[in-house]
């Protein structure tokens, strides 16, 4: 009787599942919280989204600006018929030219200070009231009859200048010197760029008389006293060459 109770007794505890104490559990860890983290993401965001609507706005506010459509040499200016306006996006520290300030600085008779090219847009940094002149280059005032200069004639032009005979001269000698001066026709200079725009008004390209047209051009440095000696003496003509911006 005694094996059979134990047998029983043994078999009643198998049967039922062990059940752990409470004691035996593992504690679960605590989760960490970092405001810290949370609030730099939250700023993040509003940095992000504050500098999209910067661009935004700034891409919004814009001014029309003055953009070259022509080389314009040193020494020349800027006008309606050598530039365009376009749109660009409003920044103080660039010093743009507006469109609407064209006319002020036709008025100012500015100068570009260095050749400015075709498609540059204009800052005023890029005029002044004496152009420089590049390295190696030099500048020659002419004073020319008609028949010397081609019809239309304009800034930015490139041109060769001819020596010619003189038609001034007098006497034996001085047809003499006319025939040696004809018979010699040379270039003198076969890529010149004329400085200023003799069809303008108001900018040093009037009229020295009722035939005269002064005219400025830009040569090499070693060009310019064989220029000069001959337009003192009247024997210089110039002829539109490829090249010019217009064509």
């Amino acid at each position: 009787m005694k094996i059979q109770e134990r047998t029983g007794a043994g078999a009643g505890r198998s049967a039922a599942p062990a059940q752990p104490s409470v004691g035996d559990r593992l504690p679960t860890p605590p989760r960490e919280r970092k405001p810290a983290l949370a609030a730099l993401a939250v700023l993040l965001i509003l940095v992000g989204a504050l500098g999209a609507t910067m661009l935004v706005l700034q891409a919004g506010d814009r001014i029309e600006v003055v953009k070259v459509t022509q080389t314009i040499p040193a020494g020349g200016s800027v006008n309606k018929s050598n530039s365009t306006p376009v749109m660009v996006a409003k920044d103080d520290s660039i010093h743009y030219v507006e469109w609407t300030q064209l006319e002020q600085l036709k008025k100012q008779k500015l100068k570009a200070v260095n050749a400015i090219p075709a498609g540059a847009v204009v800052v005023g940094e890029m005029f002044g009231d004496e152009a420089g002149v590049a390295a190696g280059k030099a500048t020659v005032g002419l004073s020319l009859k008609a028949g010397q200069y081609p019809t239309g004639i304009k800034q930015g032009d490139t041109v060769a200048a001819y020596r010619v005979g003189s038609a001034s001269g007098s006497g034996n000698s001085n047809s003499s010197d006319s025939s040696a001066s004809a018979s010699s026709n040379a270039v003198i200079v076969d890529n010149a760029r004329v400085t200023n725009d003799p069809g303008s008004k108001g900018g040093g390209d009037e009229l020295v008389s009722s035939t005269n047209l002064a005219v400025t051009l830009t040569v090499d440095s070693d060009k310019a006293a064989d220029l000069a000696q001959a337009a003192s003496n009247g024997e210089v003509a110039l002829v539109l060459v490829s090249g010019n911006s217009g064509n």
